[in-house]
């Protein structure tokens, strides 16, 4: 198993899992909006989503496509839970849905366990820094979007 699941040993991952209710959203739906709040999180099984940006004056910068096994958002782990971006179904998804305060007790009852989750998602999180980093300057660098000297 990839992703953040994938990155949690069998006990937490089923633990964690126990949790989850299955989802599906059709091809242009919008999961989630930058600066709303931010009370689940998903685990994609099937379908891709795409993460996006609101750039003042300009449509929304699609920053990362995302598929099977992997996180749809991080911020409801961290105050004042509000999406840091936006989240579209770019086909049709199905996915596994978690509450994130149910995941939060379940973490503050182990802490073993909140640790590597809080962990796994840390590690998400670089991951999606360095992406949106480098695709907003190759949408809007000064060169044409060369990362290249």
């Amino acid at each position: 198993m990839k992703g953040l699941l994938g990155a949690l040993k069998t006990e937490y991952r089923e633990r964690v899992m126990a949790l989850a209710r299955e989802v599906s959203f059709p091809a242009g739906a919008r999961i989630f909006e930058e600066g709303r709040k931010a009370d689940r999180f998903w685990i994609i099984r099937t379908g891709s989503v795409t993460l996006d940006l609101r750039v003042p004056g300009r449509r929304a910068a699609v920053i990362e496509t995302l598929g099977p096994g992997e996180l749809i958002g991080w911020s409801w782990l961290f105050p004042p839970d509000t999406w840091h971006l936006g989240a579209e179904a770019l086909s049709p998804v199905r996915a596994h849905e978690f509450d994130a305060e149910a995941v939060r007790r379940l973490c503050d009852e182990d802490t073993g366990l909140g640790y590597a989750l809080a962990l796994a998602c840390a590690q998400v999180i670089g991951r999606r820094l360095h992406s949106a980093r480098a695709r907003l300057l190759d949408l809007y660098g000064p060169y044409g979007g060369s990362l290249a000297p």
